[in-house]
């Protein structure tokens, strides 16, 4: 590991920034490589949870469970992240590392190019090192440039309006508590604005990216994917930081620039400055405010990002465009849901209950007229409603022949 840089007599503010940066990267690039070497800490407890994943995943096929199509789609996505991600630098680098690290800059140079903001081509560092060595100067006094003795009074009103401009006194400002350190106390805010306001997004981009192994495990289970997703939103709250806090100081740089080369050319006629200290205050404090919110929009925005919502849809999408290619692989049929996330709605299930019921009917009447042999007391309506039926032989009543007593002695005699 290559020493980062300390700082540098003369210019402090430059030589301070570089070393956050350096050690922000080293931290970022060496701290993950460190974790994932093989036979680490970090590199035993990853294997451990992807076992105890594969286990359960196991467990669920034994004990008959078995996963649709959507659900082992998700399985193997996450095993593959976890895998990509968390055990190798060469996929964690340009997806992750490089994207955090190297991508603000680049985004900025971009956008600040139309309006030719200073500090956004890569010299922001030395750029801001001007500025507060220009902070210095005007503060150092101005020794052979003293306001030159003011003449005697004369008598007479014309030999005072003929009087130079230099002999008169010059405009003081109004008093205030910061009147005696005003020049002092704006560039003490000017440096801890930047430094802090650097250090807070290069640094916790450095120690995030460091642990991201650690997070990313927390991504194959349920109940510990919110940590993964925090740690998504720390890194993109990082970098649109960084964006916010470059563009403002570029701002910043745009004003401070010519005005301070101004009031040091100033300083030969006008020693005082005539109120430029409070005014340079006034400056520094209201870009240290600006700073502020800007970190704190870059963390609003950060929380506004939602993980399991996609994780979620893609691989049912995945899953559906599969069976419909296929042909073969059917999926449980559903009533559509509006969302990924929201189970069915009670009308949707008492509908599937209803439809399984007049189901289970219709067998049981089907089967009760096979076994009746078509004429039983469930026989469609039609057959009873189409008319009275022709009676058989054995619906006929037995007919026998009625004889008379007379007539059977009759047929008796001899």
């Amino acid at each position: 590991m290559t020493p980062c840089p300390g700082i540098v007599d003369g210019r402090f503010l430059e030589s301070t920034l570089a070393f956050i940066d350096c050690q922000a990267q080293s931290l970022g690039a060496e701290g993950y490589q460190a974790l994932v070497a093989p036979g680490g800490s970090l590199s035993v407890l990853l294997s451990g949870m992807l076992t105890i994943f594969i286990a359960l995943f196991g467990y669920r096929l034994l004990l008959g469970e078995a996963p649709d199509m959507r659900s082992g789609i998700v399985a193997f996505v996450k095993i593959g992240i976890v895998f990509a991600l968390a055990l190798s630098w060469a996929a964690y680098r340009p997806l992750v590392y490089d994207v955090v690290m190297q991508g603000p800059a680049s985004l900025v140079a971009d956008v600040a190019a139309p309006s030719a903001l200073p500090g956004t081509s890569g010299d922001l560092p030395a750029r801001l090192g001007q500025v507060d060595r220009a902070l210095q100067e005007l503060g150092r006094p101005n020794i052979g440039s003293a306001l030159p003795q003011a003449a005697q009074p004369q008598t007479t009103q014309a030999n005072d309006a003929q009087a130079p401009q230099a002999l008169r006194p010059p405009v003081s400002d109004p008093p205030s508590i910061f009147s005696p350190y005003s020049l002092g106390t704006a560039r003490l805010t000017f440096l801890t604005a930047t430094i802090a306001s650097f250090a807070s997004v290069r640094l916790v981009a450095g120690l995030l990216l460091a642990l991201g192994p650690l997070f990313i495990g927390f991504l194959l289970f349920e109940g510990t994917r919110s940590i993964f997703e925090g740690w998504v939103r720390g890194l993109l709250g990082t970098a649109i930081g960084a964006i916010a806090v470059t563009l403002l100081l570029s701002v910043e740089l745009a004003l401070l620039e010519p005005w301070l080369a101004t009031l040091i050319l100033r300083r030969s006629t006008d020693p005082f400055l005539s109120g430029a200290a409070t005014e340079l205050l006034v400056v520094a404090f209201a870009f240290a405010l600006t700073l502020i919110a800007g970190l704190g929009m870059a963390a609003r925005f950060a929380m506004a990002f939602r993980l399991p919502a996609t994780l979620r849809a893609l691989p049912g999408r995945w899953a559906s465009a599969l069976a419909d290619e296929s042909g073969r692989v059917t999926l449980p049929l559903r009533a559509p849901l509006t969302s990924g996330l929201e189970p069915p709605s009670r009308a949707a299930r008492l509908g599937d209950t209803v439809a399984q019921i007049e189901r289970r009917e219709a067998r049981e009447r089907e089967m009760q007229t096979q076994a009746t042999g078509g004429y039983g007391a469930t026989a469609p309506r039609d057959r009873a409603s189409s008319g009275p039926q022709a009676s058989g032989l054995h619906q006929r009543r037995g007919v026998r022949n009625r004889i008379s007593a007379s007539a059977g002695r009759r047929d008796n005699q001899p």
